[in-house]
């Protein structure tokens, strides 16, 4: 695998293991408003999108409901919920490894900018990125904008750049932005449905990453 200049990563499901929180989240917040609650499957397809976005997708009929449900998640994942949302095992090596090549690391989001800077430092993980990205900062995946942003502010061409993530909606965006794209099987989608985007490799572990991205 050629050396990247540049590493994104996404972050739920990719660096954290939030998805059981995220979907948990999303019920209980249907619940409280009184709508019926959408699959496991579809709130786990929606991961990656804004939360503006993800609302309208999964409750198309309850338009006027859409602030109460979006206040209503975001009061449940940060201060109701108690669904364990560790790290994905070997990520703060793999992210060290990266950064002592030289390598630049950047996140790329669905999340908040709010929430994310909560999780960057609950993590202890905010030294590791030169820059982020949020659904607050740039059009919601999959459109190309936050990558082509990252791009733009670090000086990085689109040839050095790599997209890491979990969901075909990151796939989608990093092809869109035409730079390279890795998929992680350990969130939302497998091997197969990440693959319809044309990765340069799909992985089960960060173990298995480092393998790839990090030089002996």
């Amino acid at each position: 695998m050629k050396p990247y200049k540049l590493v994104i990563f996404d972050w739920d499901g990719t660096v954290m293991d939030s998805v059981a929180k995220i979907v948990n989240c999303m019920h209980q917040s249907a619940r409280v408003c009184g709508v019926v609650c959408p699959s496991d499957e579809a709130v786990k397809n929606i991961i990656g999108l804004s939360l503006e976005q993800a609302v309208t997708v999964l409750f198309p009929q309850q338009s006027h409901l859409h602030a109460d449900l979006i206040a209503g998640y975001k009061h449940q994942y940060k201060h109701l919920d108690n669904t364990p949302t560790p790290l994905f095992a070997d990520v703060e090596q793999t992210l060290a490894a990266l950064k002592n090549r030289g390598v630049l690391l950047a996140v790329a989001t669905g999340k908040s900018r709010v929430g994310l800077e909560r999780l960057l430092d609950e993590t202890q993980l905010r030294d590791y990125f030169v820059a982020t990205r949020t659904s607050d900062d740039a059009l919601s995946k999959p459109a190309p904008d936050m990558l082509l942003q990252l791009l733009d502010e670090l000086n990085i061409s689109h040839d050095d750049a790599l997209m890491i993530g979990d969901t075909k909606i990151d796939m989608a965006m990093a092809k869109a932005a035409n730079i390279d794209r890795l998929g992680v099987t350990m969130g939302v989608h497998n091997a197969q449905q990440l693959n319809e985007f044309t990765p340069i490799a799909t992985v089960d572990s960060y173990q298995q990453l480092a393998a790839r991205l990090v030089k002996p």
